[in-house]
């Protein structure tokens, strides 16, 4: 029974516009998160579409091109990302017993830049729909290379690249909320010894955020004004698309490990819980989480190996590269461990988790290949890369997260989804990742081009088979959407018990016990207010 002396929260709309409670504001990034991978799904969609012929016969070469440009920054920036911070706003605060983010109106306001970003971003996608002939979308890859980038014509490009900065801000402004959450917030029953793997996890992603995004904000000005005001920071005479891209690899490599690090906590959380046991040397996966931190920021400049920078930058850029594949490889070993005798019981989160495993050792070693400068030189602008980098963003960060959002769908909203959708979706979701991605792998080390709208007819039954993969893993998509709107609109209401022994078993955490507590209620309308005396009180 609520209190009714105690103050209540608005209602509607209202609530959700006012909202600083860190659950609403995490429910908030999660549905931000759906739509924009809905966006950028339908974009991926669009490029696989025009590849099933060899020639441009459907949306041309330009539309194309805009088309893989607005998939990698809508995917990255706007889906896996918010994504995992929404995850964390909900779950991170009841894993250390706080009562609230530290700066419950910062953390409302990190989330309310990142919808008029998507629409920044987006901006020329929907000129383009609507016939406005100046507002094209942005045609240069996520990577924004210059000089294609500085030289494009329309503001479409100039309006992604506020919305990437206002991103860049919301992004830091929530890092900078969850580490001093999680140093300063945390209760007297979590000391560092007893911190779970998943708010480690997010601890160190928080600290990559805080010296990565700053670098790509600032690339961004630079290449503003360069478009707009006369400045030549990224002009070719002075060597400038070369300093663009040592600016946004030294962001762009850790994002990777920003994307990865959540998700393999994610992991590291679940695989215990279906597995019977503990997690295996707990500490030394702490301990690997934080290697990938420090030397995510010494890899970028293997991304660059085939501009002829100097052979000695490039010996020790190989070393660390080969270097961070082995804090990987200990998570890995860990994660077999754990299952190892274990009793599995395959959950729908456990399936996600065991195809995230799998999916990531694949994804891993084929990345680890292109750390070596001799094979890099082969094979960087092959279509290898692309089927590595998707087999770890797409087999391994995003089934990781939809483990997660099917692990805390009952805290997240209380209702409960239905597992045989749950399943459906799993099986469409892997099986669509190895279909699309393999082939990838394949044609890359035949020698096909990346980015490239036409390809030669030797290729027609490899890129059909990707095309569809990727239409079966969009298909899953679907049934995901259509499992939580069903789940939202008529699914039964959960109950303390009905989490079951696999969150309260083994190593549980005590996220779970807020369903035990009317303060965690989802339809709870109390005010903020409360949380704010329990903090005085404290």
């Amino acid at each position: 029974m609520s209190d009714p002396s105690r103050p209540t929260k608005p209602t509607g709309l209202r609530r959700w516009l006012t909202t600083v409670d860190h659950r609403d504001v995490g429910r908030l990034y999660i549905a931000l998160a759906a739509v924009a991978g809905a966006w950028g799904g339908l974009d991926a969609m669009a490029v696989r579409t025009e590849l099933v012929t060899p020639g441009t016969g459907v949306w041309g070469a330009q539309t194309y091109d805009a088309f893989f440009t607005t998939h990698g920054l809508t995917m990255l920036f706007f889906f896996a990302t918010p994504l995992a911070f929404g995850l964390a706003n909900v779950v991170v605060p009841l894993l250390i017993g706080a009562d609230e983010m530290s700066f419950p109106r910062v953390n409302a306001l990190a989330f309310w830049l990142l919808p008029p970003a998507l629409l920044l971003v987006r901006a020329g996608t929907i000129g383009q729909l609507l016939g406005i002939s100046w507002l094209a979308p942005p045609a240069t890859g996520w990577t924004m290379y210059p000089p294609m980038s500085a030289e494009q014509a329309g503001v479409g490009l100039d309006f992604a690249l506020i919305g990437l900065h206002l991103s860049g801000v919301s992004t830091v402004a929530g890092a900078i909320n969850l580490v001093v959450t999680i140093v300063a917030e945390r209760g007297d029953a979590t000391p560092w010894h007893r911190l779970d793997i998943f708010t480690w996890s997010m601890l160190t992603t928080a600290g990559l955020v805080l010296f990565a995004f700053p670098v790509l904000g600032s690339a961004v000005v630079m290449l503003l004004l360069d478009r707009n005001a006369g400045t030549t920071y990224f002009a070719v005479e002075g060597g400038g698309p070369l300093l663009w891209q040592h600016l946004f690899w030294f962001f762009g490599h850790p994002e990777v490990y920003i994307l990865v690090l959540p998700a393999m906590g994610v992991v590291s959380l679940l695989l215990p819980r279906f597995a019977g046991r503990k997690l295996f040397g707990f500490r030394y996966v702490v301990y690997s989480t934080l290697a990938i931190g420090v030397l995510s920021f010494g890899v970028w400049g293997h991304h660059m190996f085939a501009t002829g920078i100097d052979p000695r930058l490039r010996a020790s850029f190989v070393a660390v590269s080969l270097a961070i594949a082995v804090p990987s490889a200990v998570k890995t070993f860990n994660w077999i461990a754990t299952l190892w005798n274990g009793r599995v019981r395959l959950t729908v989160p456990m399936l996600f988790c065991l195809g995230a495993v799998g999916t990531f050792v694949l994804g891993g070693v084929t990345g680890v290949f292109l750390a070596a400068a001799p094979v890099d030189q082969l094979l960087h602008g092959t279509y290898y890369v692309v089927g590595h980098f998707h087999l770890v963003l797409v087999g391994m960060i995003v089934s990781a997260l939809f483990a997660a959002t099917y692990y805390w769908f009952p805290l997240v909203t209380g209702r409960l989804y239905d597992v045989r959708l749950g399943r459906v979706h799993f099986w469409l979701t892997l099986g669509g990742t190895l279909t699309a991605f393999v082939p990838m792998l394949l044609m890359g080390q035949l020698g096909l081009p990346r980015r490239m709208a036409t390809y030669p007819e030797a290729f027609v039954p490899l890129q059909t088979a990707a095309t569809v993969g990727a239409y079966v893993l969009g298909i899953g998509q679907v049934v995901w959407l259509w499992n939580v709107g069903s789940a939202l609109w008529q699914g039964d209401r959960v109950e303390a018990a009905d989490v079951g022994p696999g969150h309260r078993g083994v190593g549980a955490t005590p996220e779970w016990t807020a369903l035990d507590s009317p303060d965690a209620e989802p339809d709870d309308r109390r005010g903020d207010a409360a949380s704010w005396d329990r903090r005085r009180e404290r």
